[in-house]
Protein backbone atom coordinates (compact mmCIF):
# COMPACT_ATOMS: atom_id res chain seq x y z
CA UNK A 1 0.00 0.00 0.00
CA UNK A 2 2.46 2.32 0.86
CA UNK A 3 4.81 1.83 -2.69
CA UNK A 4 1.03 2.23 -4.49
CA UNK A 5 1.13 5.62 -2.19
CA UNK A 6 4.71 6.70 -3.42
CA UNK A 7 3.98 5.47 -7.13
CA UNK A 8 0.50 7.69 -7.30
CA UNK A 9 2.54 10.53 -6.06
CA UNK A 10 5.26 10.10 -8.24
CA UNK A 11 2.71 10.00 -11.45
CA UNK A 12 0.62 13.31 -9.99
CA UNK A 13 4.61 15.45 -9.60
CA UNK A 14 4.75 14.40 -13.26
CA UNK A 15 1.54 15.11 -14.74
CA UNK A 16 2.26 18.79 -12.76
CA UNK A 17 5.72 18.91 -14.17
CA UNK A 18 4.35 18.41 -17.30
CA UNK A 19 1.44 20.64 -17.37
CA UNK A 20 3.87 23.39 -16.04
CA UNK A 21 5.70 22.95 -18.82
CA UNK A 22 3.21 22.58 -21.17
CA UNK A 23 1.57 26.41 -20.13
CA UNK A 24 5.06 27.67 -19.82
CA UNK A 25 5.53 27.37 -23.66
CA UNK A 26 4.06 30.47 -25.78
CA UNK A 27 0.68 29.91 -27.77
CA UNK A 28 2.42 29.22 -31.18
CA UNK A 29 4.50 26.37 -29.79
CA UNK A 30 1.96 24.55 -28.05
CA UNK A 31 -0.32 25.23 -31.30
CA UNK A 32 2.31 23.53 -33.23
CA UNK A 33 2.95 20.32 -30.56
CA UNK A 34 -0.63 19.62 -30.51
CA UNK A 35 -0.47 19.08 -34.55
CA UNK A 36 3.00 18.05 -34.50
CA UNK A 37 3.64 17.25 -38.45
CA UNK A 38 4.89 13.47 -38.67
CA UNK A 39 7.61 14.75 -41.62
CA UNK A 40 9.79 17.51 -42.32
CA UNK A 41 8.36 18.72 -45.74
CA UNK A 42 6.11 21.36 -45.14
CA UNK A 43 5.23 21.00 -48.95
CA UNK A 44 2.67 18.29 -47.86
CA UNK A 45 1.75 19.11 -44.18
CA UNK A 46 -1.83 19.26 -43.54
CA UNK A 47 -3.58 22.56 -43.59
CA UNK A 48 -4.03 22.61 -39.96
CA UNK A 49 0.04 21.56 -39.21
CA UNK A 50 0.81 24.90 -41.77
CA UNK A 51 -1.83 26.80 -39.91
CA UNK A 52 0.28 25.81 -36.68
CA UNK A 53 3.93 25.56 -38.35
CA UNK A 54 4.02 28.72 -40.53
CA UNK A 55 4.12 30.66 -37.00
CA UNK A 56 6.49 28.82 -34.78
CA UNK A 57 8.47 27.22 -37.49
CA UNK A 58 11.87 27.70 -35.79
CA UNK A 59 10.64 27.01 -31.97
CA UNK A 60 10.94 23.07 -32.77
CA UNK A 61 15.02 21.80 -33.67
CA UNK A 62 13.34 18.66 -34.47
CA UNK A 63 11.86 20.00 -37.21
CA UNK A 64 14.04 22.74 -37.99
CA UNK A 65 17.07 24.18 -37.01
CA UNK A 66 17.39 28.33 -37.24
CA UNK A 67 20.02 31.07 -36.52
CA UNK A 68 19.03 34.77 -35.37
CA UNK A 69 18.82 37.77 -37.93
CA UNK A 70 19.51 40.07 -35.12
CA UNK A 71 17.56 43.15 -34.90
CA UNK A 72 19.00 47.02 -33.88
CA UNK A 73 17.79 49.09 -31.12
CA UNK A 74 16.14 51.65 -32.88
CA UNK A 75 13.05 50.76 -34.34
CA UNK A 76 11.74 52.55 -37.41
CA UNK A 77 8.28 54.05 -36.90
CA UNK A 78 5.53 53.23 -38.51
CA UNK A 79 3.00 56.03 -37.78
CA UNK A 80 -0.99 55.43 -38.44
CA UNK A 81 -2.10 57.09 -41.36
CA UNK A 82 -6.28 57.58 -42.21
CA UNK A 83 -7.64 54.15 -43.53
CA UNK A 84 -7.73 53.75 -46.67
CA UNK A 85 -10.85 53.50 -48.71
CA UNK A 86 -10.99 50.40 -51.22
CA UNK A 87 -13.41 49.05 -53.14
CA UNK A 88 -13.59 45.39 -52.16
CA UNK A 89 -14.25 43.66 -49.24
CA UNK A 90 -11.10 43.25 -47.03
CA UNK A 91 -12.69 40.80 -45.14
CA UNK A 92 -14.06 38.73 -47.58
CA UNK A 93 -10.33 38.85 -49.06
CA UNK A 94 -8.68 38.04 -46.15
CA UNK A 95 -11.06 34.82 -45.78
CA UNK A 96 -10.07 33.72 -49.11
CA UNK A 97 -6.79 34.05 -49.13
CA UNK A 98 -6.78 32.47 -45.01
CA UNK A 99 -4.78 35.20 -44.57
CA UNK A 100 -2.93 35.82 -40.94
CA UNK A 101 -1.43 39.26 -41.62
CA UNK A 102 -2.07 42.36 -44.08
CA UNK A 103 -0.82 45.43 -44.09
CA UNK A 104 -0.59 48.46 -46.45
CA UNK A 105 2.20 51.42 -45.85
CA UNK A 106 1.69 54.48 -48.20
CA UNK A 107 3.68 57.40 -47.93
CA UNK A 108 5.35 55.89 -44.66
CA UNK A 109 2.15 55.98 -42.61
CA UNK A 110 0.16 52.25 -42.09
CA UNK A 111 -2.84 52.77 -43.74
CA UNK A 112 -4.17 49.21 -43.01
CA UNK A 113 -3.11 46.49 -40.75
CA UNK A 114 -5.09 43.26 -40.61
CA UNK A 115 -4.18 39.69 -38.64
CA UNK A 116 -6.06 36.60 -38.94
CA UNK A 117 -5.51 32.52 -38.50
CA UNK A 118 -4.69 33.80 -34.45
CA UNK A 119 -1.57 35.63 -35.59
CA UNK A 120 -0.90 38.87 -34.20
CA UNK A 121 1.64 42.30 -34.87
CA UNK A 122 4.07 40.63 -32.29
CA UNK A 123 4.08 37.01 -33.97
CA UNK A 124 6.55 35.46 -36.83
CA UNK A 125 5.29 34.02 -40.11
CA UNK A 126 7.57 31.84 -42.52
CA UNK A 127 8.23 33.89 -45.55
CA UNK A 128 9.17 31.14 -47.85
CA UNK A 129 10.33 32.70 -50.91
CA UNK A 130 10.23 36.30 -50.59
CA UNK A 131 13.34 35.22 -49.04
CA UNK A 132 15.14 34.63 -52.42
CA UNK A 133 14.53 38.72 -52.31
CA UNK A 134 16.47 39.50 -49.20
CA UNK A 135 19.10 36.73 -51.04
CA UNK A 136 18.95 38.73 -54.08
CA UNK A 137 19.66 42.14 -51.94
CA UNK A 138 22.71 40.53 -50.28
CA UNK A 139 24.56 39.83 -53.36
CA UNK A 140 24.34 43.68 -54.36
CA UNK A 141 25.21 44.37 -51.00
CA UNK A 142 28.70 42.01 -50.96
CA UNK A 143 29.40 43.30 -54.51
CA UNK A 144 29.22 47.23 -52.71
CA UNK A 145 31.43 45.65 -50.45
CA UNK A 146 34.08 44.25 -52.41
CA UNK A 147 33.33 40.23 -51.69
CA UNK A 148 31.73 39.54 -55.53
CA UNK A 149 33.68 41.19 -57.97
CA UNK A 150 31.14 41.14 -60.81
CA UNK A 151 27.40 39.99 -61.61
CA UNK A 152 29.01 37.87 -64.59
CA UNK A 153 31.34 36.41 -62.35
CA UNK A 154 31.54 32.05 -62.63
CA UNK A 155 29.29 30.81 -60.11
CA UNK A 156 32.23 27.75 -60.17
CA UNK A 157 34.88 31.28 -59.48
CA UNK A 158 33.61 31.49 -55.82
CA UNK A 159 32.30 27.40 -55.29
CA UNK A 160 35.04 25.38 -56.39
CA UNK A 161 33.04 22.03 -55.89
CA UNK A 162 30.70 23.11 -58.90
CA UNK A 163 33.78 22.36 -61.66
CA UNK A 164 33.10 20.30 -64.11
CA UNK A 165 29.19 20.31 -63.43
CA UNK A 166 26.38 22.26 -65.85
CA UNK A 167 26.82 25.34 -63.31
CA UNK A 168 30.30 25.65 -64.05
CA UNK A 169 29.97 28.64 -67.05
CA UNK A 170 27.06 30.18 -65.21
CA UNK A 171 27.07 33.36 -64.10
CA UNK A 172 25.95 34.57 -61.01
CA UNK A 173 23.59 37.06 -62.77
CA UNK A 174 21.96 34.17 -64.37
CA UNK A 175 21.43 32.78 -61.19
CA UNK A 176 19.66 36.00 -60.15
CA UNK A 177 17.67 35.79 -63.26
CA UNK A 178 17.14 31.43 -63.12
CA UNK A 179 18.38 31.70 -66.15
CA UNK A 180 21.31 28.70 -65.58
CA UNK A 181 19.10 26.34 -68.17
CA UNK A 182 19.82 23.62 -65.85
CA UNK A 183 17.38 21.09 -65.53
CA UNK A 184 14.89 21.74 -62.68
CA UNK A 185 11.57 20.15 -61.52
CA UNK A 186 10.05 22.94 -59.12
CA UNK A 187 6.50 21.05 -58.91
CA UNK A 188 5.40 21.60 -55.42
CA UNK A 189 2.75 18.94 -55.62
CA UNK A 190 5.55 16.15 -57.22
CA UNK A 191 6.90 14.72 -53.78
CA UNK A 192 9.43 13.26 -56.44
CA UNK A 193 10.37 16.50 -57.97
CA UNK A 194 13.97 18.43 -57.19
CA UNK A 195 12.43 21.14 -54.93
CA UNK A 196 10.91 18.06 -53.09
CA UNK A 197 13.67 15.56 -53.01
CA UNK A 198 16.63 18.32 -52.37
CA UNK A 199 16.41 18.74 -48.69
CA UNK A 200 16.88 14.99 -48.26
CA UNK A 201 19.64 14.29 -50.30
CA UNK A 202 22.51 12.83 -48.80
CA UNK A 203 25.82 14.31 -49.41
CA UNK A 204 29.55 13.09 -49.88
CA UNK A 205 31.44 13.87 -47.00
CA UNK A 206 32.76 17.47 -46.87
CA UNK A 207 30.28 18.76 -49.37
CA UNK A 208 27.33 21.07 -48.99
CA UNK A 209 24.12 19.39 -49.54
CA UNK A 210 22.51 21.62 -51.98
CA UNK A 211 25.96 21.98 -53.83
CA UNK A 212 25.95 18.09 -53.78
CA UNK A 213 22.87 17.54 -55.56
CA UNK A 214 22.82 20.43 -58.03
CA UNK A 215 26.36 19.51 -59.30
CA UNK A 216 24.67 16.33 -60.47
CA UNK A 217 22.17 18.19 -62.75
CA UNK A 218 22.15 17.97 -66.15
CA UNK A 219 21.95 21.08 -68.83
CA UNK A 220 18.89 21.24 -70.85
CA UNK A 221 19.42 24.37 -72.44
CA UNK A 222 22.42 26.75 -73.23
CA UNK A 223 22.92 29.21 -70.11
CA UNK A 224 21.08 32.70 -70.79
CA UNK A 225 18.77 31.21 -73.14
CA UNK A 226 15.63 30.47 -70.48
CA UNK A 227 13.77 31.76 -67.35
CA UNK A 228 13.00 28.40 -65.28
CA UNK A 229 11.79 28.93 -61.78
CA UNK A 230 14.47 27.64 -59.37
CA UNK A 231 14.40 27.22 -55.32
CA UNK A 232 17.63 25.14 -56.22
CA UNK A 233 19.43 28.45 -57.70
CA UNK A 234 18.68 30.65 -55.08
CA UNK A 235 20.14 28.47 -52.76
CA UNK A 236 23.30 28.33 -54.69
CA UNK A 237 23.01 32.20 -54.75
CA UNK A 238 23.19 31.40 -50.98
CA UNK A 239 26.02 29.31 -50.63
CA UNK A 240 27.94 31.93 -53.32
CA UNK A 241 27.74 34.79 -51.13
CA UNK A 242 29.04 32.40 -47.73
CA UNK A 243 31.68 31.54 -49.61
CA UNK A 244 32.20 35.17 -50.37
CA UNK A 245 31.75 36.71 -47.48
CA UNK A 246 33.08 34.23 -45.08
CA UNK A 247 29.88 35.01 -43.12
CA UNK A 248 26.75 33.37 -42.41
CA UNK A 249 24.20 34.43 -44.43
CA UNK A 250 22.07 35.59 -41.05
CA UNK A 251 25.19 37.37 -39.86
CA UNK A 252 25.29 39.31 -42.99
CA UNK A 253 21.58 40.04 -43.48
CA UNK A 254 22.26 41.38 -40.05
CA UNK A 255 24.82 43.46 -40.54
CA UNK A 256 23.57 45.00 -43.95
CA UNK A 257 19.77 45.01 -43.20
CA UNK A 258 18.08 43.87 -40.47
CA UNK A 259 20.15 46.08 -37.78
CA UNK A 260 20.41 49.38 -39.61
CA UNK A 261 17.02 49.42 -41.78
CA UNK A 262 15.04 50.09 -38.11
CA UNK A 263 13.69 46.49 -37.50
CA UNK A 264 11.98 46.20 -34.12
CA UNK A 265 12.18 42.16 -33.78
CA UNK A 266 14.82 39.90 -34.68
CA UNK A 267 13.91 37.52 -37.18
CA UNK A 268 15.64 33.51 -37.74
CA UNK A 269 16.78 31.95 -40.57
CA UNK A 270 15.98 28.14 -41.17
CA UNK A 271 18.98 26.37 -41.77
CA UNK A 272 19.79 23.32 -44.00
CA UNK A 273 20.97 19.76 -43.23
CA UNK A 274 24.21 21.28 -43.74
CA UNK A 275 24.00 23.67 -41.27
CA UNK A 276 23.86 26.51 -43.72
CA UNK A 277 20.69 29.03 -44.07
CA UNK A 278 18.25 28.22 -46.83
CA UNK A 279 18.59 31.02 -48.77
CA UNK A 280 15.79 30.54 -51.67
CA UNK A 281 13.60 30.25 -48.50
CA UNK A 282 12.00 30.50 -44.77
CA UNK A 283 13.13 33.82 -42.86
CA UNK A 284 10.63 34.38 -40.24
CA UNK A 285 10.14 37.89 -38.80
CA UNK A 286 7.02 40.04 -37.71
CA UNK A 287 4.87 40.95 -40.89
CA UNK A 288 5.88 44.99 -39.48
CA UNK A 289 8.91 44.29 -40.16
CA UNK A 290 8.39 42.39 -43.46
CA UNK A 291 6.98 45.83 -44.54
CA UNK A 292 9.94 47.85 -43.32
CA UNK A 293 11.86 45.38 -45.27
CA UNK A 294 9.50 46.79 -48.17
CA UNK A 295 10.12 50.19 -47.15
CA UNK A 296 14.02 50.06 -47.08
CA UNK A 297 13.97 48.93 -50.75
CA UNK A 298 11.75 51.41 -51.37
CA UNK A 299 13.90 54.16 -50.31
CA UNK A 300 17.04 52.73 -52.07
CA UNK A 301 18.13 50.48 -49.77
CA UNK A 302 19.63 53.49 -47.80
CA UNK A 303 21.28 53.15 -44.42
CA UNK A 304 22.21 56.97 -43.03
CA UNK A 305 21.93 58.57 -46.85
CA UNK A 306 24.06 55.68 -48.37
CA UNK A 307 23.20 53.13 -50.46
CA UNK A 308 24.15 49.11 -48.94
CA UNK A 309 24.13 48.38 -52.93
CA UNK A 310 26.53 49.87 -56.19
CA UNK A 311 24.57 52.32 -58.13
CA UNK A 312 21.94 51.47 -60.70
CA UNK A 313 21.88 48.18 -59.12
CA UNK A 314 18.51 47.99 -57.54
CA UNK A 315 16.86 49.44 -60.09
CA UNK A 316 18.40 46.57 -62.37
CA UNK A 317 17.51 44.21 -59.79
CA UNK A 318 13.58 45.29 -59.21
CA UNK A 319 13.08 45.63 -63.20
CA UNK A 320 12.74 43.11 -65.35
CA UNK A 321 16.02 41.29 -66.75
CA UNK A 322 14.41 38.00 -68.41
CA UNK A 323 10.82 37.20 -69.94
CA UNK A 324 8.61 35.18 -67.79
CA UNK A 325 6.30 34.29 -70.67
CA UNK A 326 3.26 36.26 -68.94
CA UNK A 327 1.86 40.13 -70.75
CA UNK A 328 3.40 42.79 -68.69
CA UNK A 329 4.88 40.69 -66.25
CA UNK A 330 8.83 39.43 -66.15
CA UNK A 331 11.63 38.81 -63.33
CA UNK A 332 14.15 40.91 -62.17
CA UNK A 333 17.10 39.70 -59.40
CA UNK A 334 14.37 37.36 -57.30
CA UNK A 335 11.67 39.88 -57.59
CA UNK A 336 8.91 39.66 -59.58
CA UNK A 337 8.13 42.84 -61.75
CA UNK A 338 5.60 44.21 -63.31
CA UNK A 339 5.34 47.11 -66.53
CA UNK A 340 4.37 49.58 -64.45
CA UNK A 341 7.06 49.73 -62.61
CA UNK A 342 5.70 48.57 -59.43
CA UNK A 343 7.94 44.57 -58.44
CA UNK A 344 7.01 42.43 -55.70
CA UNK A 345 8.35 39.65 -53.55
CA UNK A 346 6.29 36.31 -53.72
CA UNK A 347 6.16 33.53 -51.39
CA UNK A 348 4.11 30.26 -51.63
CA UNK A 349 0.86 29.60 -49.82
CA UNK A 350 0.21 33.34 -49.91
CA UNK A 351 3.35 35.49 -48.57
CA UNK A 352 4.10 38.50 -50.85
CA UNK A 353 5.74 42.03 -50.16
CA UNK A 354 4.15 44.32 -52.52
CA UNK A 355 6.33 47.38 -53.58
CA UNK A 356 5.26 50.26 -56.01
CA UNK A 357 7.59 53.41 -56.05
CA UNK A 358 5.24 56.06 -57.82
CA UNK A 359 2.88 55.32 -55.44
CA UNK A 360 5.16 54.98 -52.77
CA UNK A 361 3.09 51.85 -51.46
CA UNK A 362 4.22 48.22 -49.73
CA UNK A 363 2.01 45.77 -49.12
CA UNK A 364 3.31 43.02 -46.67
CA UNK A 365 0.93 39.87 -46.40
CA UNK A 366 1.15 36.53 -44.81
CA UNK A 367 -1.74 33.70 -45.34
CA UNK A 368 -1.78 29.70 -45.26
CA UNK A 369 -3.53 29.27 -48.84
CA UNK A 370 -6.45 26.95 -48.86
CA UNK A 371 -5.39 24.99 -52.29
CA UNK A 372 -1.57 24.71 -50.93
CA UNK A 373 1.29 26.00 -52.79
CA UNK A 374 0.19 26.59 -55.60
CA UNK A 375 -3.37 27.69 -55.43
CA UNK A 376 -3.80 29.99 -58.36
CA UNK A 377 -7.18 31.61 -57.83
CA UNK A 378 -5.88 32.98 -54.49
CA UNK A 379 -2.75 34.18 -56.67
CA UNK A 380 -5.27 35.94 -58.69
CA UNK A 381 -7.28 37.49 -56.05
CA UNK A 382 -4.13 38.63 -54.14
CA UNK A 383 -3.02 40.50 -57.86
CA UNK A 384 -6.50 41.64 -58.09
CA UNK A 385 -5.99 43.59 -54.71
CA UNK A 386 -2.77 45.01 -55.55
CA UNK A 387 -4.45 46.58 -58.73
CA UNK A 388 -7.25 47.47 -56.11
CA UNK A 389 -5.16 49.39 -53.50
CA UNK A 390 -3.39 50.79 -56.66
CA UNK A 391 -6.39 52.59 -58.03
CA UNK A 392 -7.46 53.54 -53.89
CA UNK A 393 -4.28 55.60 -53.90
CA UNK A 394 -5.19 57.14 -57.21
CA UNK A 395 -8.37 58.00 -56.40
CA UNK A 396 -7.52 59.52 -53.19
CA UNK A 397 -4.38 61.76 -55.02
CA UNK A 398 -6.83 62.33 -57.70
CA UNK A 399 -9.25 63.79 -54.92
CA UNK A 400 -6.52 66.38 -53.16
CA UNK A 401 -6.70 69.60 -53.46
CA UNK A 402 -4.42 71.30 -55.38
CA UNK A 403 -2.80 74.23 -53.34
CA UNK A 404 -3.12 77.74 -54.56
CA UNK A 405 0.21 79.25 -54.83
CA UNK A 406 0.52 82.29 -52.07
CA UNK A 407 0.72 85.56 -53.47
CA UNK A 408 3.85 87.09 -53.98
Amino acid sequence: MKLKKIALGLLVVIVMAGLAGWFSLDKETRALLATLPTNRDVLFWSQPQRDAGFRALDRLPVLAKSRIVAAGDAPMPLPSGPPLKLSIDVDAYMAGQRSAALLIVHDGKLRLERYGLGFDASGRWTSFSVAKSVTSTLVGAAIRDGYIRSMDDKVSDYIAQMKGSAYDDVSIRQLLTMTSGVRWNEDYADPNSDVARFNNHQPEEGVDALVSYLRKLPREVPAGTRWHYSTGETNLVGVLLMQATKKPLAAYASEKIWSKAGMEHSATWILNRSGNEISGCCVQAATRDFARFGLFILNGARVNGQSIVPDGWLAEATSTRTDIGRPGRGYGYQWWTYSDGSFAARGIFGQGIFIDPQRKLVIASNANWAGGASERAASDAREAFYRAVQRAVDDETAGTPVAKAKPS
